[in-house]
């Protein structure tokens, strides 16, 4: 007998890998958690499949999600990004991650670390849904529209209330595997 999982799943080993280990578990580590909001940006528009396939590629071309580096990529960097065939190769995508990293730098700084301020949109706590079908998981939420403002009024890119939310589910902040999932239960314990 096969596990029961969220459709989106589907049968790709390593989507199916993504949504065992990593989607919808609480994340508190300040590099992943901006690794997954450069790649949430980066998939606008396009299927998380693509860029889950493309991550171990963006992980070498963007110095392991290294904000500070990224901080200081000039046109000579994004230039030489724009030639990477294993990323997206996107001019805007490219400079949201440059100017993301130095706003994450920035929050790092004012609140001690972006775990501490990112959290603070689900007062600390994962929000357990108990969906019973994919249909019924919305594409933003009040929490992902005020995310979505606060990082843009402090100089993120690509963060828009629907990019919020599917950061807020990959990271755990939000529980959304369908409760028929052999996750929903485990991920917030």
């Amino acid at each position: 007998m096969s596990l029961q999982r969220c459709e989106w799943a589907g049968d790709d080993p390593l989507m199916q890998a993504y949504h065992d280990q990593e989607w919808g578990v609480p994340l508190h580590d300040d590099r992943r958690l901006f690794e997954m909001l450069c790649l949430e940006g980066a998939q606008a528009g396009l299927s998380w499949r693509t860029i889950l396939h493309k991550r171990e590629h963006y992980r070498a071309a963007f110095d392991g999600f290294d904000a500070a580096r990224i901080a200081s990529y000039d046109e000579a960097k994004i230039a030489q990004l724009l030639q990477n065939p294993g990323i997206v190769r996107n001019r805007l995508k490219i400079r949201a991650f440059i100017q993301n990293a130095r706003a994450f730098l920035d929050v790092q700084e004012d609140f001690g670390s972006f775990d501490a301020y990112i959290w603070q949109f689900v007062d600390g706590q994962p929000v357990i849904n108990h969906w019973r079908s994919l249909d019924e998981l919305p594409a933003e939420t009040p929490q992902s529209r005020a995310m979505s403002q606060a990082l843009k009024s402090r100089g993120f890119a690509f963060v828009g209330p629907v990019v919020c939310y599917a950061f807020m589910q990959a990271c755990g902040l939000v529980n959304d595997h369908v409760v028929s999932c052999f996750r929903w239960d485990s991920v917030h314990r």
